[in-house]
């Protein structure tokens, strides 16, 4: 079998398999939340799908003409450049699936816990803000990229907060601090950094410019 074939057949195989793969992980965390089976699964639905949605909210006008490609992910921009446009402003948006939907779950643990375990507030609070703080500091402007932050620190830092102030809950706990820190520390404390860079979108919770939302919150959780 030719070696450029058997290649591609391994990238297939790792396409369809990788989605599948996420899923598993996704689930696995999202039950460790207190979710049941159809809440979880309705929620990996709306992170996977809504992750190809993004709802402009502003626009900021630029000098120069900017780079957008709207498939712009895993680098599926050098294999088709032919679809990059050109704009004279950054469009900034808001992605379903990588902030609006895990947004949605932080609150909705939030007011579990302010219900059944209000005790477990004031540690919340503490572990939140000392991720966000972390992600605010760590965040930094990338040129034809958007705000770059590293990608296992806000987990890192999410589950060990809240094992610390809060281990009876910890895995809740994480989750809420996992988003968070990415979320307003490094994305919404940041955002006016994107006048100073080159980049034609910035979507918050989206893959590109803003990222790994989902990702810290969901593996906070499978580390608390």
């Amino acid at each position: 079998m030719p070696f450029g074939f058997l290649a591609l057949i391994l990238s297939l195989a790792l396409l369809i398999l990788f989605p599948l793969l996420l899923a598993n992980v996704m689930l696995a965390a999202l039950a460790k939340l207190g979710l049941n089976p159809g809440g979880s699964l309705l929620v990996v639905f709306g992170i996977l799908l809504g992750g190809m949605i993004n709802i402009p909210v502003k626009r900021i006008p630029r000098q120069s003409d900017m780079p957008t490609q709207p498939i712009g992910i895993f680098g599926l921009e050098r294999m088709f450049p032919e679809l990059v446009r050109r704009r004279r402003y950054t469009l900034i948006a808001v992605n379903v699936g990588g902030c609006i939907v895990p947004s949605v779950l932080v609150v909705y643990e939030f007011i579990r816990i302010a219900r059944f375990h209000p005790e477990i507030i004031p540690p919340t609070v503490v572990a939140g803000a000392i991720n966000i703080a972390v992600c605010y500091f760590l965040a930094k402007p990338v040129p034809h990229v958007g705000i770059a932050l590293p990608a296992l620190v806000p987990a890192l830092v999410a589950a060990a907060s809240a094992l610390v102030f809060a281990p009876e809950l910890a895995p809740v706990v994480a989750f809420i601090s996992g988003v968070l820190g990415p979320l307003v520390g490094a994305d919404l404390l940041r955002i006016s950094n994107i006048s100073r860079i080159d980049t034609g979108m910035a979507s918050i919770g989206g893959a590109g410019t803003f990222d790994g939302i989902v990702i810290s919150g969901l593996l906070a959780t499978l580390l608390a």
